[in-house]
């Protein structure tokens, strides 16, 4: 597989491909579901929750705390991890005025 030419697309459309790819994997969707849910720091042990392997749930967390769409603390010998309210909310305005912008033709207007 080649290299993505990001070059060629704008800062904008590179920043909503890489807050599209969060969402990209059932996985990192069903934490962030758990997560927002909870609506708290959540030290469970998320393979019992979510009956992932803890390998795939680390690499899916570091995905997410990567983007910074959730946050971690450490709490003695386990990690507390929280949705980030703010980086949540860009990516809510940043999703819904795409949607907005972009609206679809609707009715027979369409092909």
């Amino acid at each position: 597989m080649g290299l993505t030419r990001t070059d060629l697309f704008t800062e904008e459309q590179n920043e909503f491909a890489k807050m599209g790819k969060i969402f990209s994997h059932p996985a990192r969707v069903a934490i962030l579901e758990y997560l927002l849910k909870a609506n708290a720091c959540i030290n469970s042990d998320l393979v019992q929750e979510l009956g992932l392997a803890q390998a795939t749930i680390s690499q899916h967390l570091k995905e997410l705390k990567s983007m910074g769409i959730i946050q971690g603390t450490i709490e003695g010998a386990s990690m507390s991890y929280c949705i980030n309210p703010e980086t949540w909310q860009t990516f809510k305005e940043t999703f819904n005025s795409f949607f907005d912008q972009h609206a679809c033709c609707s009715g027979d207007s369409c092909c």
